[in-house]
C-alpha cells in the first residue's frame, strides 16, 4: 500500500482530500475542523467572522485551499495571468558575519522593504507589493530515437513595485504550492533513516551526493533537520504551515508572530484579528488536518506496461534519488501513523538539479542549484486533482516527461539514460509514474 495502511481508493477529483483510512473514528470530527479553516477563506479585520479575521494587509491568497487546490499542487498563472498559487521568495546576499543570526533562523537575507516573500494582494486602503509577470521561452530537447520535446524556460518579472525600487542585488525563487498527502507519513519517518542515505562526499562515487538541509525550529529554539517544502527548509507541520499564514496570508500565530510585512510598509495602521490571528487552537486542528491527508491506493500494477517502466525506473537509477520505500516509526498519541510500509519515492534529501533548474537563492545550507527530492506518490492522479497542475518546483513542466528532461547536475546521467530509451520503454516508465 502506498501511503501504508491509511492508504484509501479514490482515484478522482477529490483523491488527494480523504483521511487516512485507519484514522479513529473519534478523530474524524477533528479532521473535519481543520478541513474547514483550511478551506474557507480569511477576511480582513475587524468581522463578524471572528475566527477567520486578520487577513493581509499584504497576501497572496484568502484561503489555504487558494494554493494547495483540493490540496493538490498549485500551478503557474493561468490564462487571465493571475499568479494565485505560484509566488516568488525573495532574498538579498548575506553578509556571513552582519547577517548571521538572520541566516541561522531564517536561513537567508529577506530583501530591504519587500521582505521574504512578494505578496500580489492586498485588503483596500493597501497597495500590494507588485504585480508577477511569467512568460515562457521555448526549447526543443531531442531523444535517441530522433523525436522532440518541447521544453519551457518561465521568465519571471516583478513590474509596477508599489513600495520604492526593487534592490540591485534581489534573489527571486518561483514556488508552487505542494501536494498535502501523506505529509504526517513522511513526518514520521525516523531521521536516522534519512541521514543513512546522505552522501554529501559521494564516497560511493555513484554521482548522487544527496545530503540534509539543517533548519531551524522555533518552537524547540534549535537547529534540526529540515524535512518540508521544496529546499526541505521546515521542520514540522505546524512550522510550514504557520509559516505559510504568516506569509501567503497575513496571519499571525504564537509560532510565526509576525508576518511578511514590513514597517516601512505600514501595515500596523490596519486592524488586525487578534493577538495571535490564528489561534493555537485552530493551530491545532490545521496541523492535525495537514498530518492526516491520506496517500491513494496505486494502481494497474499487474500491467505489463507498469511492470517493465518500474523496472526501467530503477535500472536508469531514478530511486538513487526517489527512495521508493520506508518504515515510519511510532507516533505518539496517532497510531494512524506509526509502523506503516509506506512508498513515498523520496530520500527528503538536498540535491543539485544543475543550472537549468537553479534558483540562485541559498535557503539554510540549501544551495541556489539545490531541491528536496519531491515525493512521487499521488503523482499520477496531479491533473485529474488539478488540470492545470504542472510539475517541479515553479509548474514550468506540463507533463512528467517534460520534468524528467529539466533534470540535470546529479541527474543529468539518468536523464540521458531516459533519452536513449526507445519509444515503448519511455512510455512505460511514464506509465509506471501514473501509476504511483
Amino acid at each position: 500500500m502506498t501511503g501504508g495502511e491509511g492508504s484509501v481508493a479514490q482515484f478522482d477529483h477529490n483523491a488527494y482530500s480523504e483521511p487516512l483510512g485507519n484514522m479513529e473514528m473519534m478523530k474524524r470530527l477533528d479532521f473535519s475542523v481543520g478541513n474547514s479553516f483550511f478551506r474557507n477563506p480569511w477576511v480582513e479585520a475587524p468581522s463578524s467572522t471572528a475566527a477567520r479575521d486578520g487577513l493581509g494587509p499584504l497576501f497572496n491568497t484568502n484561503s489555504c485551499q487558494g494554493c494547495h487546490i483540493k490540496d493538490g499542487r498549485g500551478h503557474p498563472p493561468s490564462a487571465d495571468g493571475r499568479a494565485i498559487s505560484l509566488f516568488l521568495r525573495l532574498a538579498i546576499p548575506a553578509d556571513s558575519k552582519q547577517d548571521a543570526e538572520l541566516l541561522k533562523r531564517h536561513g537567508f537575507v529577506p530583501a530591504p522593504v519587500y521582505g521574504s516573500q512578494l505578496q500580489t494582494a492586498a485588503i483596500p486602503g493597501m497597495q500590494p507589493e507588485a504585480d508577477l509577470d511569467v512568460d515562457y521561452r521555448k526549447r526543443s530537447v531531442m531523444l535517441g530515437d530522433g523525436s522532440q520535446v518541447e521544453l519551457r524556460e518561465p521568465i519571471y518579472t516583478i513590474g509596477n513595485p508599489n513600495y520604492g525600487p526593487l534592490p540591485d542585488e534581489l534573489m527571486i525563487s518561483p514556488r508552487v504550492a505542494p501536494p498535502m498527502i501523506g505529509l504526517g507519513l513522511l513526518q514520521a519517518i525516523p531521521e536516522a533513516v534519512i541521514m543513512a542515505g546522505a552522501d554529501p562526499a559521494d564516497s560511493d562515487t555513484d554521482g548522487i551526493s544527496g545530503r540534509p538541509n539543517r533548519v531551524w525550529d522555533r518552537a524547540a529554539e534549535k537547529t534540526v533537520l529540515g524535512r518540508f517544502g521544496w529546499k526541505a527548509s521546515e521542520p514540522s507541520i505546524r512550522q510550514q504551515s504557520m509559516g505559510a499564514f504568516a506569509g501567503d496570508m497575513g496571519l499571525t500565530s504564537s509560532l510565526t508572530p509576525t508576518t511578511d510585512c514590513t514597517a516601512s510598509q505600514g501595515c500596523d495602521g490596519f486592524a488586525n484579528g487578534g493577538a495571535p490571528e490564528v489561534s493555537d487552537k485552530i493551530a491545532d486542528f490545521i496541523t492535525f488536518y495537514a498530518s492526516s491527508l491520506a496517500v491513494p491506493q496505486r494502481r494497474n500494477l499487474d500491467d505489463p506496461a507498469v511492470m517493465a517502466g518500474a523496472k526501467s525506473f530503477n535500472a536508469i537509477g531514478c530511486a538513487a534519488c526517489h527512495t521508493p520505500s520506508h518504515t515510519t516509526a511510532a507516533v505518539p498519541g496517532r497510531p494512524a501513523l506509526g509502523n506503516q510500509v509506506i512508498w513515498p519515492y523520496t530520500d527528503l534529501l538536498l540535491h543539485d538539479m544543475g543550472p537549468g533548474l537553479a534558483d540562485g537563492r541559498p535557503e539554510f545550507l540549501a544551495d541556489g542549484r539545490e531541491w528536496r527530492t519531491p515525493p512521487l506518490w499521488g503523482i499520477g492522479l496531479a491533473q485529474r486533482v488539478n488540470s492545470l497542475a504542472g510539475f517541479l518546483h515553479d509548474g514550468r513542466a506540463r507533463t512528467l516527461e517534460e520534468a524528467i528532461l529539466w533534470h540535470g547536475g546529479e541527474a543529468r546521467a539518468t536523464r540521458e539514460r531516459y533519452k536513449a530509451l526507445d519509444k515503448t520503454a519511455r512510455e512505460a516508465l511514464i506509465r509506471f509514474l501514473n501509476s504511483l
